[in-house]
């Protein structure tokens, strides 16, 4: 079970490092692991290993359609792949060699994007995914991360390689709040419940699960109490987390770095509308381009903070009465 800590600071390692770390410790501790990239191995400490081992961790360059081609013949032939790329390069652009030759082919395969949203931040809006969950949705049986802190990258990722079909791990590259103590395990499909309230359901994943518990501190304050609930698992969705939550507080508030279409927000409201009707609202980005800007000018721009999870939350719990 995941032990929560916390308290707002930001966790001392960043994801770069601990995508890097754990790959390595992969490839050192299951021959069948074998690890492609696109041409970003400085960028998560993995050159080194790639020139020691240039068998097991494989530079493609920057052709990251063809390396999922790559990652699909690899599992074809029986090894685990992990493939590595920034978060658009890992959706869009590749799209359909990972739909044709991991998804249709039944090849498993890992793909990590990194800086997905508005992480990417001063790399702008060519670089920034705010579609790429809902491309991934759209795969049958894949399975979709949007990890929340180091330590549940690190847990997700060594079980990723061993689960069946398309794994899509959606991560930044800085560190971001830690929320989770060391040696947390957690269980795919399965939400974190982060927080009791009775009043409203906050539903969010990755870097808006800290904003999420800012803002049900500050609705505390006015007296309105959160349910709180840490949905990594975008797909498959913890329904029943998702259910019991949204009957107790009868309004569901989905916080994501994502478009508003095809990501959390819109498998909220599909599992809702079919099993329990709720008032529901988004925090999610409009239908928009992404642009440059540091992070934290870019999660303002869209919306993407404790202050507007708040302000929408008042909206749905003033709207019940």
């Amino acid at each position: 079970m995941p032990k929560i800590v916390y308290d707002g600071s930001n966790d001392p390692r960043t994801f770069k490092d601990v995508i890097g770390s754990t790959i390595i410790s992969l490839l050192d501790n299951d021959p069948d692991v074998i690890y492609v990239d696109a041409d970003l191995m400085s960028t998560i400490g993995t050159y080194k290993y790639h020139q020691e081992h240039p068998d097991r961790a494989i530079n493609v360059g920057v052709s990251e359609a063809n390396m999922m081609g790559v990652a699909g013949g690899l599992a074809a032939a029986g090894f685990k792949p992990i493939a590595h790329t920034f978060g658009p390069f890992a959706s869009r652009r590749s799209y359909d060699q990972v739909f044709l030759s991991a998804g249709y082919a039944h090849n498993d395969i890992t793909v990590i994007g990194t800086d997905p949203g508005v992480c990417a931040a001063f790399n702008g809006g060519t670089h920034m995914p705010f579609e790429d969950v809902a491309l991934y949705r759209a795969i049958p049986t894949a399975t979709i991360f949007d990890v929340t802190d180091t330590v549940m990258l690190e847990d997700i990722l060594r079980q990723a390689v061993n689960l069946p079909g398309v794994k899509y791990i959606r991560v930044g590259r800085k560190s971001a709040a830690k929320v989770y103590d060391t040696g947390s395990r957690f269980q795919v499909g399965q939400a974190v419940k982060l927080r009791d309230g009775k009043d409203i359901s906050i539903i969010s994943a990755g870097i808006m699960v800290h904003e999420a518990l800012q803002a049900a501190e500050t609705l505390a304050k006015e007296g309105i109490e959160a349910d709180v609930l840490d949905m990594f698992t975008i797909k498959p969705l913890d329904e029943s987390a998702l259910l019991e939550s949204a009957h107790k507080t009868r309004a569901v508030l989905a916080a994501e770095n994502h478009s508003k279409n095809g990501g959390l927000y819109a498998a909220v409201c599909e599992t809702l509308s079919r099993e329990l009707p709720t008032r529901a609202n988004f925090v999610a980005v409009d239908d928009e381009y992404g642009e440059v800007g540091p992070q934290d000018y870019l999660q303002e721009r869209y919306g993407l903070t404790a202050d507007a999870i708040v302000a929408r939350a008042r909206e749905l719990v003033n709207n019940k009465k």
